[in-house]
């Protein structure tokens, strides 16, 4: 699946590369006018903490930075920028620096060229003005090192719509991200608990530098939400009204042109709506681009929804008489009941095991509470409780995550996790205290008597182990694509770091075949065959390796 996202991004970085430099929209910039464009001034208290008037950029002891910015969008987006800039610049080159590895082919380049120019050109147009203006205002601190690619405006704009278009054109979901909620007779208080599994890779670079932004806008209501340096759309977020959001990629038709990217949707969502109601009527205006599951909470309602959007139609999942709501990667609702893309990924796709997974432990714990829902956002079982491996997207936690996040509304809690993935503490902070008036600049936010501790996982030889496994892993395919030989020892070390994983054995039985070993590239896809495999087509593609093995050995 990494690969699959490396080229899903990929195509996304070469829509932004092609169509800046060739679309109407090269020249456009937002309307500025009506807003304060003065560039604040930042002073640097310590390496990792910064301050501007009543906005600051810190650092904590758990690695998590920490934004609170307050004004119009340009104010926000000015003294965003200035704030995080050393880091805005080294996540762009991060970006960046991969476009060459992701395609590398001349030939596939030229062949998107043209259809990616007819894309994106009214992209700009599905972007909100204050939007825009904030994205204007951030990228005044992005580097002048990519200005041969794209100004700098018309780079971070397309930048918040590359998961959109590499998900339009390739019909793919972001990884297997997991959600849950539950109030009433299924919290632990009677009031609605949210938590989600944001399971987002790039490379583990792009996951050092994740940020719990606070936001106070003059319009709308202040609220927080969990992101990366440039990335001003909402993935996981809650406002001072007690309203959360989180999004799914789900799938369904491709449409003919770039629409509104879904986290800027997400993202007015969060600012501007207290209810459902209001939530489902903001999402009514907008024309998306993809196919996602908004998951909606609501401290005003005691509830969550799902709002399902495609670019075609929308939906509203509201599940009558259950005190829970479980969401992965896959539509519910009736409107895509007979959606054959839908139908494919429910029954290809791992999304229905790990819906499955969830509503298991869901019913092992009678009432949700913080810490339970952060048990299941780490469970890395499957179902009944079977060894998946490490890193198999069958599991709710697939030791990926760009982070785990926890919402109590009513009360104005959220916990984020710190690094890595979702192992790392749950930090809470209390948006009561945030968007206080004694709000301090220069000390963390968080309310550390309610703190999660680290998931003692973390302390184990199996973590360890997985850790040494990636490295080889990637070693592994590197060797497999020269087609070089692989000692008995490699093959051994290396499917020791994650028995029971089946993607060890498969590589292995590659290995055999390439080099003409039967006997044993049986022996490994047969092993593979036994265990938890991702999809559909991956169990397929191993069955199919194995018959034609079968038939050289006869």
């Amino acid at each position: 699946m990494k690969s699959r996202i490396i080229y899903f991004f990929s195509l996304g970085f070469l829509s932004l590369l092609i169509s800046c430099g060739t679309s109407k929209s090269k020249h456009h910039k937002p309307d500025i006018t009506a807003y304060n464009s003065t560039k604040p001034v930042v002073e640097k208290v310590t390496d990792s903490t910064f301050i501007s008037g009543k906005n600051s950029f810190l650092k904590n002891k758990q690695g998590l930075w920490e934004l609170y910015v307050e004004g119009d969008p340009l104010e926000i987006g000015l003294t965003t920028g200035a704030l995080t800039d050393s880091l805005l610049q080294k996540q762009q080159r991060i970006f960046f620096s991969k476009i060459t590895d992701f395609i590398p082919s001349k030939f596939q380049q030229k062949m998107l060229r043209q259809f990616l120019k007819w894309y994106n050109r009214k992209l700009y147009l599905n972007v909100p003005n204050e939007y825009q203006t904030e994205i204007y205002g951030v990228s005044q601190y992005t580097s002048n090192e990519f200005d041969n690619i794209a100004p700098q405006y018309q780079r971070s704009l397309y930048l918040h719509a590359a998961h959109d278009i590499g998900h339009a054109l390739q019909d793919l979901a972001l990884v297997g991200c997991s959600s849950f909620a539950a109030w009433n007779e299924k919290s632990e208080e009677g009031n609605l608990i949210l938590a989600r599994n944001f399971d987002f890779y790039v490379n583990d670079a792009f996951a050092e530098n994740k940020i719990a932004a606070f936001i106070k806008p003059k319009e709308g209501f202040p609220f927080m939400m969990v992101t990366w340096p440039g990335m001003i759309g909402a993935v996981s977020g809650m406002n001072y009204e007690g309203l959360t959001v989180t999004i799914n990629a789900s799938k369904s038709k491709i449409p003919l042109s770039a629409k509104t990217p879904i986290s800027i949707l997400t993202r007015e969502i969060l600012q501007h709506a207290k209810t459902l109601d209001e939530a489902i009527a903001i999402a009514k205006k907008r024309k998306v681009f993809v196919s996602e599951s908004i998951m909606v909470g609501s401290a005003n309602d005691n509830k969550a929804i799902l709002i399902e959007v495609s670019p075609n139609k929308m939906d509203v999942y509201d599940v009558p008489n259950s005190d829970q709501l479980i969401c992965s990667n896959h539509f519910q609702g009736d409107a895509f009941a007979a959606d054959k893309r839908n139908l494919e990924q429910i029954a290809n796709s791992h999304s229905e095991y790990r819906y499955e997974r969830m509503q298991e432990l869901l019913s092992e714990n009678l009432k949700v509470n913080p810490e339970i829902a952060s048990e299941i956002l780490r469970n890395k079982e499957g179902l009944q409780n079977i060894a998946l491996g490490y890193g198999n997207e069958k599991a709710l936690n697939q030791l990926l995550a760009h982070h785990g996040i926890i919402f109590k509304p009513k009360e104005k809690l959220v916990w984020v996790s710190a690094n890595p993935y979702q192992l790392g503490e749950f930090v809470c902070y209390d948006l009561n205290a945030v968007f206080g008036e004694n709000r301090n600049k220069i000390e963390s936010f968080q309310s550390k008597n309610l703190n999660i501790a680290k998931d003692p996982f973390l302390e184990t030889t199996a973590y360890q182990n997985f850790k040494k496994f990636k490295v080889e892993d990637h070693k592994i395919d590197v060797l497999l694509e020269k087609k070089e030989v692989i000692s008995p020892e490699f093959i051994q070390n290396y499917q020791s770091l994650n028995p029971d994983y089946w993607v060890v054995y498969y590589k292995a039985g590659l290995y055999f075949y390439q080099k003409k070993e039967y006997l044993q590239a049986k022996l490994n896809f047969e092993k593979a065959l036994t265990l938890e495999i991702t999809t559909v087509p991956d169990k397929e593609k191993i069955e199919k390796y194995l018959k034609k093995v079968k038939r050289k050995l006869q």
